[in-house]
């Protein structure tokens, strides 16, 4: 090496070199890294403002409106639902009754009709007149008890009508 030409003379390093300093070239480039790769700091700041958004602004306004559904829905469902069943049930038990006496007189009717005719016109026409009274007495209290199975069913549905208009007027004002 004593023969070398460039004996003596340092190589020059940047990071040695006066001036500089491998300190501030570290510095820049965790700026540089940062600025440009680290996108950390973006993200909480958008979750912060999305919680902020969500939780304080809004005060909650959509969990209290989904309770208040969750609650209507399992109010029609232990208490409106229920009544509507116990209403149309009871009004199919009392149809299923007037199909009965329905049924039961149009039998004796067929019944009738296939009696064999009488050659006395007397017995006839006392037989028919009969029949005509028999009628007339079923028909007149056919007549009184649909009359009061319509003033019941009115009223229970008036009753219904008046309890879900209360219902939804509370409902309303939440």
């Amino acid at each position: 090496m004593s023969g070398s030409p460039l004996h003596g003379i340092k190589k020059w390093d940047p990071l040695t070199s006066p001036g500089t300093s491998t300190h501030m070239i570290i510095k820049d480039l965790g700026e540089i890294h940062s600025r440009l790769l680290d996108h950390r700091p973006v993200i909480q700041g958008e979750t912060r403002y999305f919680v902020k958004e969500f939780e304080e602004k809004r005060g909650f306004r959509e969990m209290r409106v989904l309770e208040n559904v969750k609650r209507l829905t399992s109010e029609a469902n232990d208490k409106t639902l229920p009544r509507c069943k116990e209403a149309m049930q009871g009004g199919l038990d009392q149809a299923l009754q007037t199909l009965k006496v329905a049924n039961r007189t149009l039998g004796r009717l067929q019944q009738r009709q296939h009696q064999p005719p009488t050659n006395d016109p007397q017995a006839s026409e006392d037989r028919l007149r009969a029949r005509c009274d028999e009628l007339v007495k079923e028909q007149e209290q056919w007549q009184v008890a649909v009359d009061e199975e319509h003033k019941k069913a009115m009223e229970r549905l008036r009753e219904q009508y008046a309890r879900m208009e209360k219902e939804l007027a509370k409902s309303a004002s939440f």
